[in-house]
């Protein structure tokens, strides 16, 4: 599964400015940069419903010579959000009235299908008056073509551009772009491997189309050649270390599934839910512990003492 939300974070968080400039230009020129902070996160409790709710980023920075906020939250799936422009009106009036600072809000919808446009505003009307309008600024990469992001030199750009608009048979056009863009932007490796690492994840490639993006870049200047097949060669390490990583968590989870029917007999599939969830640490840790079990309620008080839920 991809941790949308992790790799999303990193990407705005990483580059706030960048993507300020990229979409919102006009705004971006009266930021002062060396006032950036992040807040933790921003959670507000509906008590009427009993539920909480997360505001994904918050960016404290000064704007115009005043504090304010940017409030920017991502939406991964399209199904059953009928109610979204009434969330982002909670999560603006929540931090407006917790701080009293100005609040720039910001929807980002990452999702693939369906294209039609996402709303931008919520209002409450009645028949003589209309009593409020909010409004909110919407970024909706499914509704974004890639190739008008080509001009942009913007790290931003070259990762989102992966989640944008592609036809099928542009999917090889677009990474190879996406590559040329990164060699252009000339960032340190930790920021390369982030920006690579969202675009390798977002658009992987079959192996045909890998075999002709080869026979592109081998087209490339010199120059230019040599930085992409730096990228290219730390996305096949990558995909290495991952399969590594994945041939130990099984190995890990087959020994300790056995041992467990042997200590303790079968397990619900409940339990066997929560067994496969854990990282490899994890399940090595219970392979040792499941020697002293004798019964499911040792490994039970086990996975609630030493799994957070």
């Amino acid at each position: 599964m991809i941790d949308h939300d992790r790799l999303f974070k990193e990407l705005l968080t990483t580059f706030f400015f960048e993507f300020i400039e990229l979409f919102f230009p006009e705004v971006a020129t009266y930021l002062e940069r060396d006032s950036l902070t992040f807040l933790d996160k921003e959670i507000f409790t509906d008590v009427t419903a009993g539920e909480q709710y997360e505001a994904d980023l918050v960016a404290k920075v000064r704007f115009r010579g005043e504090e304010s906020f940017f409030l920017i939250h991502t939406e991964h799936q399209s199904e059953a959000r009928g109610d979204f422009s009434k969330r982002m009106f909670r999560y603006f009036a929540r931090l407006y009235e917790k701080h009293a600072l100005p609040v720039y809000p910001i929807a980002l919808f990452s999702y693939d299908v369906p294209q039609r446009p996402e709303p931008t505003f919520h209002r409450v009307d009645f028949p003589d008056f209309r009593v409020l309008e909010f409004n909110y600024r919407v970024i909706q990469l499914n509704r974004l073509n890639w190739r008008d992001f080509l001009r942009y030199q913007n790290p931003v750009a070259s990762a989102l551009m992966a989640k944008m608009r592609i036809a099928q048979s542009d999917r090889l056009r677009v990474k190879f772009e996406c590559l040329c863009l990164m060699a252009t932007l000339r960032l340190d490796k930790a920021r390369m491997k982030l920006i690579s690492g969202f675009i390798d994840t977002y658009l992987r490639l079959t192996a045909e189309e890998e075999r002709l993006l080869q026979a592109e870049i081998s087209t490339i200047e010199p120059s230019t050649r040599e930085v992409v097949m730096e990228i290219v060669t730390s996305w096949e390490l990558q995909g290495i270390e991952q399969g590594l990583e994945q041939g130990r968590q099984q190995e890990a989870l087959s020994f300790v599934l056995r041992q467990l029917n042997r200590r303790v007999g079968s397990v619900v599939p409940d339990l066997e839910a929560r067994i496969r969830s854990l990282s490899v640490e994890k399940l090595e840790d219970l392979g040792e512990a499941l020697l002293d079990f004798s019964e499911v309620a040792d490994l039970v008080d086990w996975l609630d003492r030493e799994v957070t839920p």
